[in-house]
């Protein structure tokens, strides 16, 4: 069986991710030159969390890296089937609302913190995120993208 990041539309998103960052803030997601299945698998390995959603009316998560299944506490096939909302507790879904239609006006922000809660019940506060929207190869709107590395167990 593969790894996640070893399938092919993992791959092509992972492209995506990496392309949207660095039109946004002129940042790298990792340094250096990879082929896209050798930075797909940096990437799903990475200590930061990397999650991202699509387009939907309810987005979806569609991608976190391994520290991102370890810290929401699950596997690919489910987290990849959540409504991204569900990563916050209903009081702070709102604030979470507010932030991405922030996002999705200015292309990107930094330095966001805020309290989420993994499918356990485990709440933790994320500080000095990115967070960025994700653009298809014509130009349009493919979704949204955070990463932070900075996290505390409530």
């Amino acid at each position: 069986m593969k790894e996640v990041w070893q399938n092919d539309a993992v791959i092509a998103h992972t492209q995506t991710l990496v392309r949207s960052l660095k039109h946004w803030t002129g940042r790298d997601l990792v340094p250096g030159s990879f082929s896209p299945a050798e930075l797909a698998e940096k990437i799903f390995l990475a200590p930061f969390v990397l999650i991202a959603h699509g387009t939907e009316a309810d987005p979806v998560l569609n991608y976190g890296n391994r520290t991102a299944l370890w810290l929401w506490q699950m596997p690919w096939e489910e987290f990849t089937r959540t409504p991204s909302r569900l990563t916050a507790e209903e009081p702070n879904r709102a604030e979470r609302a507010r932030l991405l239609a922030r996002v999705t006006e200015r292309g990107f922000i930094e330095d966001y913190a805020g309290v989420r809660i993994a499918q356990t019940g485990r709440r933790f506060r994320i500080q000095q995120a990115t967070v960025w929207n994700l653009l298809a190869d014509d130009g349009q709107l493919a979704g949204q993208a955070a990463m932070f590395s900075q996290w505390e167990f409530l």
